[in-house]
């Protein structure tokens, strides 16, 4: 054992609850990728903490009117599934498996993606479309749904969320 087990852990100092921040950067749209930083961005205005959620790259699938309500979970490459390998990229696996997840959802009443961001919003959630992929995705305003705080570059965002927790999903 060295001396440094002894020392206490880091525990970061965010000041007052009022002055706290959290980001959320959702670069993947997969059904099973969007729940996280919903999830957490709710319980985070729940309990006050200032909260923005920044999509980028496939994440903009989240937002985007066409994809939002119909997400996929694929089980290829996804351990979670507890399903052989073999069987994942067999025809009809990723309907079947987009369809138990969205029924698990249901039956734990948890909402879709779009009614879950328009809570979000509701609740304060300051929702930001990257502009690099905006037009990476040729993606126009109507294209998205009304509920986005804004379409902004990185640099703006960074200095939005400057002092906040960020988390990468």
């Amino acid at each position: 054992m060295t001396s440094t087990d002894n020392q206490a852990p880091v525990v970061p100092d965010f000041g007052d609850d009022e002055d706290r921040k959290i980001a959320f950067v959702c670069s993947k749209g997969s059904l099973d990728m969007a729940y996280p930083a919903l999830v957490m961005a709710s319980g985070a205005l729940e309990q006050g903490i200032e909260t923005h959620i920044f999509f980028t790259f496939w994440g903009m699938d989240m937002i985007n009117k066409k994809t939002m309500g119909n997400l996929h979970f694929s089980p290829v490459g996804n351990p979670a599934t507890h399903m052989p390998a073999a069987l994942a990229p067999m025809p009809g696996m990723q309907a079947m498996a987009t369809k138990q997840m969205k029924k698990k959802l249901e039956d734990l009443e948890i909402p879709d993606v779009p009614s879950f961001l328009e809570h979000l919003s509701d609740m304060g959630c300051q929702l930001w479309a990257c502009k690099m992929s905006v037009d990476m995705f040729d993606l126009e305003d109507d294209d998205m749904t009304p509920l986005l705080t804004g379409v902004l570059n990185v640099s703006d965002f960074m200095e939005i969320i400057a002092g906040a927790q960020t988390m990468f999903i």
